[in-house]
C-alpha cells in the first residue's frame, strides 16, 4: 500500500507540474521592450511564448510513425522560429498506449501517435476502425481519411479532451502464430493477443478464437512463454517487434486497416494562441506525406526481411469465408456507425 500510495502521490505531483509549467509558458512568453528604437522610432515587435512538448510514440526511433512525428516537430520549430519545440520520445519511453492517451486527457503529456485501435477505448467513434474488411485497399481508406467524415472523426476526439490533428497510414493487419497457419480454420481454439477495444474481441470471438487483449510491450515474452498463441499486426510492426521471432507462421487475410493519429492535449491546445494552433496543424498535415513516403519503403523491407528470416507465409486468395465469418460482429455494430460505414462505401465508387 505505502508503495501504491507513493506511485500515486508521484503522479499526481507530475500532472500539477506540468500544468504549472504549461500555464507558465502559455501566459503571452517574453517579450521585448516596449520603448521605440532610437534609429527607427518603431516599437520592437514583441516575442510569442516559447514551448517545449512532448510526443510519446511506441515504436522504434527508425519506424516510419516516428519519422512523421520528428518531420512534424521539426516543420513546427521551423515555422515558429525556434518558439515551439517538440521533443519526440520513441521506443515507449513515455509509456503503452493506453497510459499516455491518459496522460494526454490530463495535459501531462502533449502529443501522441497513437493506433485509431486504442483510440476506441476512449472514444467510442474510433471503434469502426476495428470493424474487419471495412476497407478494400490503401487508396479506398485514404479517400474516406481524407473526406468530409475521416475529418469529423478527428474534430471528433474533442469530447474526449483531445485534438486530432493528422491520420498516419498503418497498412494492413493480419494473423501470425506460434502455430501453423494455413487457413481460417488453424484459427480455432488459439489465444490471440488484440488491441484493447470490444471490437476487436468479438472479432476474435467470431472466428472461433480466444481474444486477450494485452498492451502492445507485453506480446513479445506472452509469445515467447507461450501464454498467448498469436497475435496480429502489420509488416512493419511484426518486424520491428521481433515478433517474427517468436511466430514463425504468418497468414495474410489483411482483416483490418487501423490508421494511426496523431493528437494534442485538449488542454494544451486550449492554451496556444489562434497563430500557434494554425502552426500546429499545419505541420501535422504536411508530416503526412513524410510518413506515408516512408511507410512505403519500410513495408517492403520488412517484409524482405521476414521472408529471409524463414517465416512461412501463406496468401488468402479466397477472403469470403473470412468475410462471412466476421459479418456478424459489422452486422453487431452497424447501426452504432451507420453514417460512417456509408461514407466508407461511398469513399468506395
Amino acid at each position: 500500500m505505502k508503495k501504491h500510495a507513493k506511485t500515486v502521490t508521484g503522479i499526481l505531483s507530475f500532472v500539477l507540474l506540468a500544468g504549472t509549467v504549461l500555464a507558465g509558458c502559455s501566459g503571452g512568453g517574453a517579450k521585448t521592450g516596449g520603448s521605440a528604437a532610437p534609429d527607427s522610432g518603431a516599437a520592437k515587435k514583441p516575442e510569442g511564448p516559447k514551448y517545449t512538448f512532448r510526443l510519446a510514440d511506441t515504436h522504434p526511433p527508425d519506424y516510419p510513425t516516428v519519422l512523421g512525428d520528428k518531420k512534424f516537430a521539426e516543420i513546427v520549430n521551423k515555422q515558429s522560429n525556434g518558439r515551439i519545440k517538440i521533443d519526440v520520445f520513441p521506443s515507449s519511453q513515455l509509456g503503452e498506449e493506453t497510459p499516455v492517451i491518459q496522460q494526454v486527457q490530463l495535459g501531462a503529456i502533449e502529443f501522441t501517435r497513437v493506433s485509431t485501435g486504442a483510440l476506441g477505448g476512449f472514444n467510442k467513434n474510433y471503434e469502426v476502425f476495428s470493424l474487419p474488411y471495412i476497407f478494400d485497399s490503401s487508396e479506398h481508406e485514404w479517400k474516406f481519411l481524407e473526406s468530409e467524415t475521416g475529418q469529423k472523426l478527428l474534430d471528433s476526439l474533442e469530447a474526449s479532451r483531445m485534438k486530432g490533428l493528422a491520420y498516419y497510414e498503418s497498412g494492413a493487419r493480419s494473423f501470425y502464430s506460434r502455430k501453423p497457419l494455413k487457413s481460417i480454420e488453424d484459427l480455432k481454439g488459439q489465444k490471440i493477443r488484440v488491441i484493447q477495444n470490444k471490437v476487436n474481441i468479438d472479432l476474435i470471438n467470431a472466428l472461433g478464437a480466444n481474444a486477450t487483449p494485452m498492451a502492445y510491450g507485453e506480446v513479445f515474452s506472452a509469445l515467447q512463454t507461450g501464454v498467448i498463441d498469436a497475435a496480429e499486426n502489420n509488416y512493419p510492426s511484426y518486424d520491428t517487434s521481433n515478433h517474427y521471432q517468436q511466430a514463425k507462421n504468418l497468414i495474410l487475410d489483411q482483416h483490418q486497416r487501423v490508421p494511426e493519429v496523431l493528437l494534442i492535449s485538449k488542454l494544451t491546445w486550449d492554451k496556444l494562441s489562434e497563430e500557434d494552433r494554425k502552426i500546429i496543424k499545419q505541420a501535422a498535415v504536411e508530416s503526412v506525406k513524410t510518413e506515408r513516403e516512408e511507410w512505403a519503403k519500410f513495408e517492403k523491407a520488412s517484409e524482405a526481411k521476414i521472408k529471409a528470416a524463414g517465416v512461412t507465409i501463406t496468401e488468402v486468395k479466397d477472403l469470403k469465408p473470412w468475410q462471412d465469418a466476421v459479418k456478424p460482429v459489422i452486422d453487431k455494430y452497424r447501426a452504432d456507425y451507420k453514417d460512417v460505414l456509408d461514407a466508407i462505401d461511398k469513399a468506395r465508387k
